[in-house]
């Protein structure tokens, strides 16, 4: 169990410390990702960005994933929910044109039109607070291959087996602190899991830009 989001933060960089891990720059998931994710920042001096994927719903049971979509549009499909509901290809590729549009207008909202961080040929780590099933991360790993890293590392304070299982495969390192049997939700894991505003993500963001800025 953490206090809240910045002490898992805090054991995650004593955690990546300690194993000696390596990486050039630190990818967010917004929006609680961030918190963790400044503290990495803080304690390795490191470069830090957000990254987004965002699942597509049903159209009709819009709590069920049909896929997940990336900035660069691209749709990692859960095919046996799209076969089950049915959902014809040109309602598929009117989802995914809205929720891209959705993904670039909020990037553009948290870096207040900046450029992204340059992470071709670097080392890449990923934060989250947490994951649950790992399906919308599965789509942002495979964007960031598509965008030619040279490594991913993922660190995330508490994952279910399920998602460990499946990301694990996915990326080059997976350090996780918590592993329960028991997985209901992320926030069971925290004392305080408040959410984490638009304007909080913008703060941590603008004050690592503009860092970044003044060191070019």
């Amino acid at each position: 169990m953490f206090v809240d989001r910045r002490e898992a933060g805090k054991l995650l960089t004593a955690k990546l410390k300690e194993i000696g891990c390596q990486f050039d720059v630190i990818l967010a998931v917004p929006r609680g990702g961030i918190v963790v994710a400044d503290e990495i920042a803080t304690g390795f001096q490191c470069e830090l960005d957000v990254i987004l994927a965002r699942k597509i719903g049903s159209p009709d049971l819009p709590e069920y994933a049909v896929g997940a979509v990336t900035p660069d549009g691209e749709v990692l499909i859960h095919e046996k929910v799209r076969k089950l509901m049915n959902i014809k290809e040109d309602k598929l590729h009117q989802l995914t044109v809205s929720v891209q549009r959705e993904i670039n207008n909020r990037l553009n909202l948290y870096r207040n039109y900046r450029l992204p961080v340059h992470i071709r040929n670097r080392k890449v780590l990923i934060v989250d607070d947490g994951i649950a099933t790992g399906f919308t991360m599965k789509a942002a790993i495979k964007y960031l291959r598509r965008e030619n890293v040279s490594e991913i590392i993922m660190a995330v304070p508490v994952t279910s087996r399920a998602a460990y299982s499946s990301l694990s495969h996915e990326v080059d390192h997976l350090v996780v602190l918590l592993m329960p049997d028991e997985f209901l939700a992320v926030g069971q894991f925290y004392q305080n899991f408040a959410a984490v505003e638009d304007d909080e993500v913008i703060a941590i963001l603008k004050k690592t830009l503009e860092y970044r800025e003044t060191e070019l």
